[in-house]
């Protein structure tokens, strides 16, 4: 059996490493288009007029079918009962289906005042695009991290999530620095439509993946013969583990914590830091920079040395900080947005590096695939939440600055003044004081109230580890 082993695919680090960098690659496309709205919400509101909750509903509809419709619930069961070949793929087919769907919202010339079930037209056909892509791009992310699992377990997994998610946070970037250029260039729909197409390469680094798979399965086939099959029941097991629901709510929190900074961010920087809007993402991109080196590099930590709880730990105490400073309303000089990002950098790169090799410590093999669905699922319910809670706080905390944007921008239209130039023209208004700027010192209370939770729910994993002996503290390679 031992020679057998030696000549699979998942053996030989070339192999895996290939596949390694197939399925990331797709990832940081997903992760591109996830955040390709993200640096133009000042850009957005000026053009189209929407508002902070318009933009919440938006972009809080990451959850509405993953969580409502239970989605994920249902792509975990599916990865488990029908293969990872399968999810893959329809997973890619799916986010194409909602980034289209999404495309259109913008480039469609939509009626003024057109509303769809009370909802203004635009936002909701982009919202349910959104909701759409969603669907697929969660069911690749735990398809992925399934991948991993089946690729590299017993040898540098936490390294090669580490790596995995290191790329992702690059695709992050290129949409957060990407993004604004191409819309001012040429214009909003463009950067969508941008992002639509890579979606499709994504799709075909999948069904090569696949190809891998199927050798690596005929190679393993006697070891899949000899384990139990995946059923319905062992959902329970899955709930019934106090060391699962610790590091689902870690994960809810501290993800709503970060992704929703994203979208809120460009916003904060014109309007807290003072920042032009076409230049707005430049200090949030820093953001993937550091994760890009230092997710792999805890990961590798990690995988020789253990300590995965008490990384955790530090990742959210220092996600802590950073809220706190982009909180504090004296603290507006440029150098300390970019030093408080370069933090959040590092705090990004700590928690995920740590969390998802070790939740293989907690659930059976043949249980992850739901496993990580459900953690995604807790996930999508904060990313649904925390973006339209942050949204409606934004408005309530500053009344009357939306209509006043509003009127300009319906003033300008009935000036003649050509679209893709009032986004320019409103902010002119903001700059000299007719319009005021938002203030974002009550919205930024909820992240430092999440980051405090996620620093609490850490402290209750390294707890439940000790006294259960998952081993999140012990090296992830098997010597």
């Amino acid at each position: 059996m031992t020679d057998a082993i030696k000549k699979t695919l998942r053996e030989n680090a070339g192999a895996r490493w290939f596949v390694l960098i197939l399925v990331s690659v797709t990832m940081l496309i997903a992760y591109t288009f996830m955040e390709v709205l993200s640096p133009l919400q000042t850009l957005i509101q000026s053009t189209y007029g929407w508002s902070g909750t318009d933009w919440g509903l938006v972009t809080g509809a990451q959850g509405y079918l993953n969580v409502f419709a239970f989605m994920l619930i249902f792509a975990g069961i599916v990865l488990d009962k029908m293969g990872i070949k399968f999810t893959a793929v329809g997973s890619g087919l799916v986010m194409i289906i909602g980034a289209t769907i999404k495309y259109y919202a913008f480039a469609h010339n939509f009626e003024m005042g057109a509303t769809i079930i009370g909802i203004d037209a635009r936002v909701f056909v982009s919202a349910a695009g959104f909701a759409v892509f969603c669907v697929g791009a969660e069911g690749a992310g735990i398809t992925v991290s399934r991948i991993i699992v089946k690729w590299f377990k017993g040898k540098e997994m936490a390294l090669a999530m580490g790596t995995e998610m290191a790329l992702a946070r690059l695709g992050s970037f290129l949409a957060l620095f990407g993004s604004p250029r191409l819309a001012d260039a040429f214009s909003i729909p463009t950067a969508v439509l941008v992002g639509t197409l890579a979606l499709c390469i994504g799709l075909i680094l999948f069904i090569v993946y696949c190809v891998m798979d199927v050798k690596l399965d005929k190679q393993i086939e006697d070891e899949a013969e000899e384990e139990e099959p995946f059923k319905i029941a062992d959902l329970g097991l899955i709930i019934k583990s106090k060391g699962f629901w610790y590091i689902a709510i870690l994960c809810l929190l501290f993800y709503s914590a970060v992704f929703p900074f994203y979208k809120f961010s460009s916003g904060l920087m014109v309007n807290k830091f003072g920042i032009d809007p076409s230049t707005a993402g430049d200090i949030p991109s820093i953001l993937p920079f550091g994760t890009i080196l230092l997710t792999p590099l805890f990961g590798f930590v990690y995988d020789k040395l253990g300590k995965g709880a008490s990384i955790m730990i530090l990742g959210a105490v220092l996600l802590v900080i950073v809220h706190t400073i982009f909180y504090l309303p004296a603290l507006t000089a440029t150098w300390v947005a970019i030093a408080a990002v370069i933090l959040l950098g590092i705090a990004f790169s700590l928690v995920p590096s740590a969390m998802w090799p070790s939740v293989p410590k907690i659930i059976p093999e043949k249980q992850l695939g739901s496993a990580y669905a459900l953690i995604f699922y807790v996930q999508n319910i904060g990313l649904m939440l925390v973006p339209i809670l942050l949204g409606v706080v934004l408005d309530k905390t500053n009344p009357g600055v939306n209509e006043k944007i509003e009127t300009a921008i319906a003033n300008f239209r009935a000036e003649g003044v050509p679209a893709n130039e009032i986004s320019a023209k409103v902010q002119g208004l903001r700059e000299i004081g007719e319009i005021p700027m938002f203030d974002y010192s009550s919205t930024w209370l909820i992240f430092v109230g999440l980051t405090i939770l996620a620093t609490i729910f850490g402290f209750l994993l390294k707890a439940e580890d000790k006294k259960q002996g998952y081993g999140l503290e012990l090296p992830n390679i098997q010597k």
